[in-house]
């Protein structure tokens, strides 16, 4: 059982891991906790936005929009491979999910088939979302794909958590997609390469 680490430890870490990062606005102070609890914290948990434009892109992430109010992650990794960081603490980006897959990343073990949403998702993932279209036609480059590797591993080096830890949104909640473009498998294989 973790404990979310500190805004200021979030930062740092994910500088340290060799992530561009970019502060927007009271980013540490910006979140959903009047909402219920955040954490105790299990894994990462990656996202494609279906937005075009890296700009816009944040802000909708910050900011979010009518009926799914902000923050939707804690970083948004832009297509040139920066982490905008947006919010902190409980955000809008996981919803409900499959408890046997909580407790496959809790015991860092394979993902069962996600066939239900009876759990808190918000309260148990840190939360990146990636800029691009989720058609399965727009590109990731490279320097957005190493990013989302260096964001997920300098979370994961924190809390001592291996590859297992991170999950896409689409092994999380039924019908949902992202990320599309790329395997979370072949993630998680960067993942472990660079945690080893």
């Amino acid at each position: 059982m973790a404990s979310p680490m500190s805004a200021g430890r979030f930062m740092s870490r994910l500088r340290d891991e060799g992530c561009t990062v970019v502060e927007v606005g009271d980013w540490e102070h910006h979140n959903r906790n009047h909402k219920g609890p955040w954490g105790p914290v299990h894994g990462v948990m990656i996202h494609h936005t279906v937005t075009r434009g890296s700009k816009r892109t944040v802000e909708i992430c910050r900011d979010g929009y009518s009926g799914l109010p902000g923050p939707l992650c804690h970083g948004v990794i832009t297509k040139d491979g920066r982490v905008h960081l947006v919010g902190y603490g409980r955000a809008n980006h996981a919803g409900l999910g499959d408890d046997d897959v909580l407790r496959a990343v809790i015991a860092e073990r394979g993902l069962p088939r996600d066939n239900e949403a009876n759990t808190d998702g918000n309260r148990h993932f840190y939360g990146f979302e990636c800029e691009n279209l989720g058609d399965g036609e727009d590109p990731w480059p490279a320097a957005q794909l190493e990013a989302i590797e260096r964001a997920a591993a300098a979370v994961c080096r924190h809390h001592g958590w291996n590859e297992r830890s991170v999950i896409g949104h689409l092994e999380w909640q039924p019908g949902k997609v992202d990320p599309r473009g790329f395997t979370m498998a072949s993630m998680r294989a960067r993942i472990r390469d660079r945690l080893n």
